[in-house]
């Protein structure tokens, strides 16, 4: 006879930190791979993807979904900086949120993002033995507040080759 089945793991991703962190690295995420990587590494049944909405980024809103993704929008604000348009789109409490609607229904959570704002969801879901991974984009630059969980971190330098965005693939996004 079969145990109880055991709950989901979730994933929940700064896509923002994502893209900055690995665009400093020089290079390109292919988001379909990284999501083929999170189903067969850490069997992940749902990749929330937290990104600011920018109306004319359909068509990458429509790949993410394809994907696997489930997007969670942040309304963003445009302003000037030094004569340059900057546009923002802060996801952080969108994704603690988020994390805490769904925590009945998973048993471990991915985090992914090296940005120190999450110490305090990482600590919790810790605690509570949830706290599945951390995966951190890049592991020259990232918050030093989450090195005290170096136990739970993967970092997505190692991966490149795995995960880069290549001409042939559609992740170059």
């Amino acid at each position: 006879m079969a145990g109880p089945r055991q709950k989901p793991v979730y994933a929940f991703i700064d896509s923002q930190n994502l893209n900055l962190a690995i665009h400093s690295l020089g290079w390109k995420l292919d988001f379909s791979q990284l999501h083929i990587y999170l189903k067969d590494k850490f069997k992940v049944k749902k990749a929330f993807l937290f990104i600011g909405y920018i109306k004319e980024n359909q068509n990458l809103y429509e790949y993410l979904k394809q994907s696997g993704y489930h997007l969670i929008f942040k309304p963003t604000i445009t302003h000037k900086i030094k004569g340059k348009e900057e546009t923002k789109g802060n996801v952080d409490a969108e994704l603690v949120l988020h994390s805490m609607i769904q925590f009945p229904f998973y048993s471990g959570a991915i985090i992914i993002s090296g940005d120190g704002d999450f110490h305090c969801l990482i600590e919790y879901l810790q605690q509570k033995n949830k706290l599945e991974r951390l995966i951190v984009p890049n592991q020259y630059k990232y918050s030093a507040l989450l090195r005290r969980f170096s136990d739970k971190i993967t970092f997505l330098n190692p991966l490149k080759k795995r995960l880069l965005a290549s001409k042939t693939r559609r992740g170059g996004h």
